[in-house]
């Protein structure tokens, strides 16, 4: 996926809020940007870090800049957690993405039981996968972690892939680590126990659970390996 185009460099100052950050940009002006994600985030959301925005002059909008890029040390991350469902289509058509087998098409935001799903999967046989992706920013010892805050939204899901699986169809849930240093995944269960909890039970019901990691550049942003999924939480932070 390419990124948008030109990226303006900036420094973070502080949280506004759940969406909004106030960035330094380097001619010395302060601007609001759009943060596009309600994460924790305290891997890049540290001060005098280094931010990549692009800009986004609307008149309807607080905010000027929408934030794409961050870094967590020399590692470029991703913050907009808005991409993986295209992230993931994306690597099904490259061919980086092989569990689902040949598929055929794919449909947007799918809404069931009060919730939404993001894609909906056909094979070549009309059998559908209902999937759910998420979006990974925090690694810790070659480990991607998700979440990092408890997600009642994230428990929700795994309820209902859980209850769909059990009742014959095809589901997964789907970890998209935006950085590349991400070795393996495991849920993050010092952040949300529960969620750990619910993504065990999924698994246990069939609930294919998977992760791929990102190649991340100035440019462009795409799904380039499987990691491995670790179950255990014994990690040594």
């Amino acid at each position: 996926m390419q990124l948008p185009q030109p990226l303006v460099r900036a420094q973070f100052i502080r949280r506004l809020n759940r969406f909004a950050i106030l960035v330094r940009l380097e001619d010395g002006r302060t601007s609001l940007a759009h943060l596009p994600n309600s994460g924790r985030l305290h891997e890049v959301l540290r001060v005098d870090n280094l931010f990549w925005l692009v800009e986004r002059p609307l008149p309807h909008r607080r905010t000027r800049y929408d934030a794409v890029l961050s870094q967590d040390g020399d590692t470029l991350v991703c913050v907009d957690a808005r991409l993986p469902p295209k992230l993931l289509w994306e690597g099904i058509e490259r061919g980086k993405v092989r569990a689902f087998g040949k598929v055929l098409a794919a449909e947007n935001e799918i809404r069931l039981h009060h919730h939404r799903l993001d894609l909906q999967l056909l094979d070549p046989s009309g059998v559908r996968w209902l999937v759910e992706t998420k979006s990974v920013t925090l690694v810790v010892n070659e480990v991607a972690l998700f979440p990092d805050a408890p997600t009642q939204r994230g428990q929700a899901h795994l309820r209902l892939l859980t209850e769909l699986q059990r009742q014959g169809v095809k589901t997964a849930v789907v970890f998209v680590v935006q950085r590349e240093d991400a070795q393996s995944f495991a849920p993050h269960e010092q952040a949300d126990p529960a969620f750990a909890n619910a993504l065990r039970e999924a698994a246990k019901a069939g609930v294919r659970v998977l992760a791929y990691r990102c190649r991340v550049s100035f440019t462009e942003i795409a799904v380039c390996a499987p990691i491995p999924v670790r179950w255990t939480s014994s990690l040594a932070f």
